[in-house]
């Protein structure tokens, strides 16, 4: 009984923690992806100089409207709303393609092609950062996780089935892996819970772009 005891709850806590640095390596690159958006839009920001005055403008202005909506994808919670949003990060998106397309049909040359290559790092960064997002914890994990948890729980009761005094301990090991399993859980959750991704970078740019004409968020962009 005590070896299958020890053999079970060794294996818990393995699991429990390479789950945990799953849950780690995912936070930590959704992190990375975070920042790599910021600087992908900022770039090409300071690049649409490199184009025609009026198109220069108008990209501009649209990266800004970009940034608000991409801002507004890492703090939203609700689902409707980012639903919203996402449309109308399609939209922009469209809008500012269509404002370098033209101009890489019809002109050839290095800066321009630099200004496109940094349009497309600026789409690609929102695709990496929205899977990054579905990369969670598989469900089979959780699952294979929690059976073993019970399993150990069983075990640690049925052991102690003898034992009168000072049987409060034994709420201690379910409480530990109930705790284990909700930290676990938040770190996972990008978007709800204690433990969020943050837009610091995001942020930091809009702040850096106001004098360039980056305000507020409008209320219909809300």
């Amino acid at each position: 009984m005590g070896i299958i005891q020890t053999a079970t709850l060794t294996l818990l806590a393995l699991i429990i923690g390479f789950t945990f640095s799953m849950a780690i390596d995912r936070h930590d690159q959704r992190e990375v992806l975070e920042e790599a958006e910021a600087n992908a839009i900022g770039t090409e920001f300071l690049r649409a100089d490199l184009l025609p005055s009026n198109s220069t403008s108008a990209i501009k202005a649209l990266l800004v409207r970009y940034l608000d909506q991409r801002i507004l994808f890492y703090t939203e919670q609700n689902e409707e709303p980012l639903q919203e949003i996402s449309k109308r990060t399609d939209d922009l998106e469209t809008a500012l393609w269509q404002e370098v397309l033209p101009l890489a049909r019809s002109q050839t040359h290095a800066m321009l092609a630099l200004a496109v290559s940094g349009m497309n790092d600026v789409l690609n960064s929102r695709g990496y950062t929205q899977a990054a997002w579905w990369n969670r914890i598989p469900y089979t994990a959780w699952g294979l996780m929690g059976a073993i948890a019970i399993c150990a729980n069983l075990l640690v009761g049925f052991g102690a089935r003898n034992f009168t005094h000072n049987v409060a301990l034994f709420m201690i090991f379910p409480f530990v892996i109930a705790v284990s399993f909700f930290l676990i859980a938040d770190i996972d959750s990008p978007r709800g819970g204690v433990i969020r991704v943050e837009p610091r970078n995001l942020l930091q740019l809009k702040n850096t772009l106001n004098p360039h004409g980056a305000g507020k968020l409008s209320t219909s962009e809300k």
